[in-house]
C-alpha cells in the first residue's frame, strides 16, 4: 500500500477500529481519531475510545484530548488533524483517519464556511431567547431574519435554529450569505483513499444494542456520574453524547436502570441511522465500499 493518506469510514458500533490497528501495524501508520465525541477525554467508556493495549500497538493522535468543559467544534478538529497530516507526510507516515462523523471528514476535505468565532454571550442569549419565547416563535424569528437557512432543517433541531441566529446577531451577515462565501480549504490537492462500511442496519442495530450493554456493565454510569459532578452546561456538546442524558435521568430517579438501557440504545439505533442515510447519500469519492463489517475484510485486500 503506497498510499499516506487514509480513511476508514461508516457508522457507529460496525468495528472500525479494529480495521485500523490492523493496517496501522501492517504499513507502520498512525491512528487518527474523527469521531466527535471520542476527543473528549471524560468519556472513555461511553465513546468507545479504543484500549491503552491497542494504544501500545500503534500510536492513536486526538483521542481523548479534550476536556468537556470545552465547546470543541469542526473547524477547531480540521485545524487540530491537519497539523498531525502534515507531520506525518513530512516524515513519511501514513495518516489513518478513523471515524464516522461525516461532517468532520467532509469538512476536511471539501473546505468548511470561513465564520468568525462566535462570542459565548451570543450562545448564551439564543439558548436564553429560545427558552423563554418557545421554539414555534423562535423559528418566527429565524423566517424574519434569514428563512432560506431553514430549508432542509428540522424545526425541532434547536441547536441549528440556534445557530443561524447566532451567527446573524454576531456577524451581521447570515448564514445564507456566509455559505456564498469562499470556503476555507485544508487538504489541497492531496490524494487519498476512502473506504466507506455500511454493513446491514440490522446488523448494526444488534452490535450497538449489545454495546451499550456492555458499556453500562463496564462503568459508564460511574464516568457519567464523575461527568455529573463537574455541573457542565447542559448545552455543551459532551453532555449531549449519545447515553449521558439517559444516564443522567437515572441517576437523577427519573428513570429505572432497564429505561436507561432501553432509551440508551434506542437513541444510538438511530444515530446509526442518521448515519447510514449521510454516507449513502454523501458526495464523497470512495475508493472502495463495503457491504461487510471490517472484522471480515482482509486488510491486504484493501485497493490502492
Amino acid at each position: 500500500m503506497n498510499q499516506n493518506l487514509l480513511f476508514i469510514c461508516g457508522p457507529t458500533g460496525v468495528g472500525k477500529s479494529s480495521l485500523a490497528l490492523r493496517l496501522a501495524k501492517k504499513i507502520n501508520g498512525v491512528i487518527i481519531n474523527s469521531d466527535s465525541m471520542q476527543i473528549y477525554s471524560n468519556l472513555e467508556i461511553l465513546t468507545a475510545r479504543p484500549s491503552k493495549k491497542d494504544c501500545e500497538i500503534a500510536k492513536h493522535e486526538l483521542y481523548g484530548y479534550v476536556s468537556g468543559s470545552e465547546r470543541y467544534n469542526v473547524a477547531k478538529w480540521c485545524n487540530d488533524i491537519l497539523r498531525i497530516i502534515t507531520l506525518n507526510k513530512k516524515n513519511n507516515i501514513p495518516s489513518i483517519i478513523v471515524g464516522g462523523t461525516g461532517m468532520y471528514i467532509n469538512s476536511l476535505l471539501n473546505g468548511l464556511i470561513d465564520l468568525p468565532p462566535i462570542l459565548e454571550k451570543y450562545k448564551d442569549e439564543s439558548k436564553y431567547l429560545l427558552e423563554s419565547i418557545g421554539s414555534d416563535n423562535f423559528v418566527k424569528l429565524i423566517i424574519n431574519i434569514d428563512s432560506e437557512a431553514l430549508t432542509n432543517i428540522s424545526y425541532n433541531d434547536s441547536l441549528r435554529l440556534r445557530r443561524i441566529w447566532e451567527i446573524y446577531k454576531s456577524t451581521g451577515i447570515t448564514f445564507t450569505e456566509w455559505k456564498k462565501k469562499q470556503n476555507k480549504k485544508f487538504l489541497i490537492n492531496t490524494n487519498y483513499n476512502l473506504y466507506l462500511f455500511i454493513p446491514p442496519r440490522e446488523q448494526i442495530y444488534q452490535n450497538v444494542n449489545l454495546r451499550f450493554v456492555k458499556m453500562i456493565e463496564g462503568g459508564a454510569i460511574e464516568e457519567v456520574k464523575k461527568l455529573k459532578s463537574l455541573n457542565l452546561d447542559k448545552s455543551l456538546p459532551i453532555m449531549r453524547a449519545h447515553g449521558v442524558p439517559e444516564i443522567l435521568n437515572y441517576l437523577d430517579n427519573n428513570k429505572s436502570l432497564d429505561v436507561c438501557i432501553d432509551r440508551g440504545q434506542q437513541v444510538t439505533r438511530n444515530y446509526v441511522k442518521r448515519q447510514l442515510t449521510w454516507w449513502r447519500s454523501s458526495s464523497l469519492r470512495f475508493h472502495q465500499v463495503f457491504n461487510q463489517f471490517p472484522k471480515e475484510i482482509d486488510e491486504n485486500l484493501l485497493k490502492t
